[in-house]
């Protein structure tokens, strides 16, 4: 049986974890087996994040104790919280691409920086394209005016060289 101060402990620990956290997942495991959550555990550490199954009781005075009341919605039926301070994109992409393999995975909801999300913004979260795919677009986006200015002044260079090479040949006709 677990002491009173364990349970304390790990209250506090939940807590912690729950104010340092830039992106909260709240998932229902129900139906996965020991080998799926290992597998999904190991992928989330790959994005440097904490998956953890604890008692909702305990999820609940974490959350009134850190200031997250809105987050107790959640905690109904086998509950299990991963908690992210890295990439919160890789993260929610890791759980959108877990749940399409697990049909019995299901995504209650969670917090982006202290903002609520529902499952359906987690899905639309994970399905933003990599940082290295945006920061390339945002090069492209700036290479992109400065190779038409290039097009438009070497063109009028071309025109002007054309113009006099004109000039050139009818002087030397004439």
């Amino acid at each position: 049986m677990i002491t009173r101060e364990t349970k304390e402990k790990m209250i506090v620990e939940i807590e912690y974890d729950l104010k340092n956290s830039d992106l909260i997942v709240i998932t229902d495991y129900r139906g996965l087996n020991v080998k799926s959550i290992s597998k999904l555990r190991s992928k989330l550490r790959e994005g440097n994040c904490r998956y953890r199954i604890t008692k909702n009781t305990m999820n609940r005075l974490a959350c009134q104790n850190a200031g997250l009341e809105a987050l107790e919605c959640y905690f109904e039926g086998p509950t299990a919280i991963a908690y992210a301070s890295s990439d919160p994109v890789l993260i929610a992409k890791i759980f959108s691409d877990f749940a399409k393999e697990n049909e019995v995975l299901v995504i209650k909801g969670g917090m982006l920086s202290g903002n609520l999300l529902s499952p359906e913004e987690l899905k639309a979260l994970g399905e933003i394209p990599p940082r290295e795919v945006l920061l390339a677009k945002i090069v492209g986006g700036f290479q992109s005016p400065i190779y038409g200015l290039h097009s438009a002044l070497s063109g009028n260079l071309r025109k002007l060289v054309y113009a006099l090479d004109a000039v050139r040949q009818q002087k030397e006709s004439a």
